[in-house]
């Protein structure tokens, strides 16, 4: 999204316009151009400032406050360790950097071909089930490192990419 097109912009538009009636819309807006894109670059976030008159200043604050909002593209898959300490006592640590060795990435960061990003998650409430892992909503439940592997590689041969 390097350069939005015209219909983009009419997208984000539509969006805008969808909240006008709502006394503070900015939450309800970027998330639907969350959904929608994936990301919200400071482009977007320009647009979303000359529609709804909040500045481009507020608007960044939220979205780097919220962990759910990103200023990059993220992966087709998005892996989610859980870090909290149910979890992380319990070897989240190992797993999060077995994701990493052998994604050739860090938690925060996309695979060139687009199609994982990791992310490092607080708590999500799964502390019975630790260490746990999410992929796009789906739970893995008691995760070891022995499992990283066989994890990532379901996913290639989705894509048709095995290594």
């Amino acid at each position: 999204m390097a350069h939005i097109n015209e219909a983009g912009v009419k997208t984000i538009c539509d969006i805008c316009d969808r909240y006008a009636g709502e006394k503070t819309p900015l939450m309800m807006i970027l998330s639907d151009i969350q959904k929608e894109y994936g990301y919200i670059p400071l482009e977007v976030q320009q647009i979303v400032s000359e529609k709804t008159g909040i500045s481009v200043a507020e608007i960044y604050g939220v979205v780097t406050f919220y962990s759910f909002f990103s200023l990059e593209p993220k992966g087709k898959y998005v892996i989610g360790c859980c870090l909290g300490t149910a979890c992380y006592v319990k070897g989240a640590q190992q797993i999060i950097d077995k994701f990493s060795e052998i994604l050739g990435i860090k938690a925060g960061q996309t695979t060139e071909d687009g199609l994982f990003t990791i992310d490092a998650l607080r708590c999500i409430g799964a502390c019975g089930i630790a260490p746990a892992v999410t992929i796009n909503g789906k739970v893995y439940p008691k995760m070891t490192v022995d499992m990283v592997a066989k994890v990532v590689d379901e996913y290639r041969a989705m894509e048709g990419t095995e290594v």
